[in-house]
């Protein structure tokens, strides 16, 4: 597996992560390709292809702060989930930070959205039931209620009120065209 970080809509690999991206994640939950155009130009920002050979076997798209690692979107080929290339993927990509990992999960209902949830457990993710909102992706889209998984440990409710007051801004307030 090779990670490789693009910088431009215009880069290989893109099309067919953006794809993946379109298919994985409902309207709500992702950006327009304009504004993820915008977002790609943030030195904090990062917008990782898994390839194997020339296949792109999946993304990471996370941003990289001082005192911490947000992880926007994860997903891999739907043709290849259930075979531990997202675990293989998420573990490499947890040994390379040397901060705590955050994420967002949807609220833990039957079925995928609470295997998704356990998957994330086995990986070392705690998850933190504090209230959270994601603030809209895209016009004509509300506040999304969610949960935040941490790694490697359980963070407090005014740790949630720091990420919210001092990352929010940076990662959604800029987002919507």
């Amino acid at each position: 597996m090779e990670y490789s970080r693009l910088s431009s809509i215009n880069a290989p690999h893109f099309m067919e992560a953006w794809q993946l991206y379109e298919s994985s994640f409902p309207q709500e939950e992702r950006r327009t390709l304009e504004v993820q155009e915008k977002i790609m130009k943030n030195t904090e920002y990062n917008f990782e292809v898994i390839l194997s050979g020339d296949s792109v076997l999946g993304f990471i798209l996370w941003w990289e702060f001082k005192d911490m690692v947000f992880v926007e979107h994860f997903a891999t080929s739907p043709e290849l989930r259930g075979q531990g290339h997202g675990k293989t993927i998420l573990q490499e990509f947890l040994k390379r930070s040397q901060r705590p990992v955050i994420l967002e999960v949807e609220l833990p209902e039957p079925g995928i959205k609470e295997r998704r949830i356990a998957f994330y457990e086995r990986l070392g993710f705690a998850l933190n039931t504090h209230n959270y909102v994601q603030p809209p992706m895209q016009k004509g889209c509300g506040e999304l209620p969610l949960f935040l998984m941490s790694y490697p440990e359980k963070f407090s409710k005014e740790f949630v009120a720091y990420f919210v007051d001092n990352y929010h801004p940076l990662i959604y307030d800029q987002g919507i065209l």
